[in-house]
């Protein structure tokens, strides 16, 4: 509201700003990119046909552009964090950047006119996927991604508000 000129913009009844944001700009290029994902399928898939096995067959393709090192079991490096050296394991796509592009892209199906109730990007299969992607990626980088659980009584600790919330009973 600190432009002069958002005043006259308002009463045309336009409501998106003249730039979009970041956001609104990797989203509308998220949407664009599935789109042509799904116009490239042998035969073209349509917006209304596609479902979450789409969406998860989306996400595996978009590994190959990934820049984050996923170490395999075997590997020597599995668990490290900071591995010493180079090793062949391939890049994936980092799970922060796909949950991200995930909340972009339920966001842009809705806006697009398709219905909640069938949004693919918000069923239980994509939840599943990432979760088995976050998981994945922390054991390969010696990461512990766990559920939180109840601390302790511990004195001074930095998660003290979170505890005291949490840690009601309900009765």
């Amino acid at each position: 509201m600190a432009e002069g000129s958002s005043s006259s913009r308002s009463s045309s009844g336009d409501n998106q700003p003249a730039t979009p944001s970041r956001y609104e700009s990797q989203k509308r290029r998220d949407w664009n990119t599935f789109g042509q994902y799904l116009k490239n399928q042998r035969p073209p898939v349509g917006l209304s046909q596609c479902n979450s096995n789409h969406v998860l067959e989306f996400l595996r393709y978009l590994d190959q552009f990934g820049k984050t090192k996923v170490h395999l079991q075997g590997c020597i490096f599995y668990g490290q964090p900071e591995p010493p050296a180079p090793c062949t394991c391939p890049l994936r796509q980092a799970w922060g950047s796909l949950d991200a592009l995930i909340g972009r892209l339920r966001a842009a199906y809705e806006e697009n006119g398709g219905s909640p109730e069938n949004n693919p990007f918000a069923s239980g299969a994509i939840r599943v996927y990432l979760r088995e992607v976050k998981e994945c990626q922390a054991k390969a980088r010696g990461i512990p991604y766990k559920k939180k659980k109840k601390k302790t009584s511990t004195s001074g600790s930095k998660g003290d508000d979170d505890q005291s919330s949490s840690s009601m009973p309900f009765s």
